[in-house]
């Protein structure tokens, strides 16, 4: 008998999780209610950290959930999937993600720059995905329109460094002309 084909949908991605070398989230995004509590999610956090921490594969399928995963120095990246969801999809969500990542901190991906630079990665994460739905497999797009919504921040909100910083680039700029 043949196995029932399952219909395509767009919400390919179930969650996206940053977590450190400890098991300790660092972002998550939920996009569906797999796992509907804070509670629910750690823990299948902390499971899903305990089977691959010390693993040398890419993908795990673990409480029927799809889930490819990445290392770096503290960190681990995942993206997860449905059961039926496509491998390869997946992988490259995580690659955009990671690399985008690198891009930003300046191929500096460790916990302390990914804390200090919270606000660009979770950026990043929502021009990847939005509501499970993959927008953006494209690193250098992604960090592009990071840049532009960096850069229109409004006066108000913007620290007295990034003013200064900005003033001096005008100035540069004018002089130059």
């Amino acid at each position: 008998m043949d196995a029932p084909l399952h219909e395509p949908s767009l919400y390919a991605v179930k969650a996206i999780a940053i977590l450190d070398n400890d098991g300790e989230r660092l972002l998550s995004k939920y996009y569906d209610d797999t796992f509907p509590s804070s509670k629910e999610q750690r823990v299948f956090e902390k499971n899903l950290f305990n089977k691959t921490h010390r693993a040398n594969a890419e993908i795990i399928m673990l409480e029927g959930v799809t889930c490819v995963y990445r290392s770096n120095v503290d960190l681990f990246f995942y993206v997860m999937g449905g059961s039926h969801e496509n491998e390869l999809i997946l992988v490259s969500v995580l690659n955009c993600l990671y690399d985008s990542i690198s891009q930003m901190l300046r191929k500096n991906v460790e916990k302390r720059m990914l804390l200090d630079h919270l606000d660009a990665v979770m950026l990043a994460v929502d021009e990847i995905i939005d509501g499970g739905i993959i927008l953006e497999a494209d690193p250098n797009a992604v960090v592009s329109r990071i840049a532009l919504r960096m850069d229109d921040v409004p006066l108000t909100e913007q620290t007295v460094a990034q003013v200064l910083q900005s003033a001096k680039e005008q100035i540069k700029w004018s002089l130059l002309k």
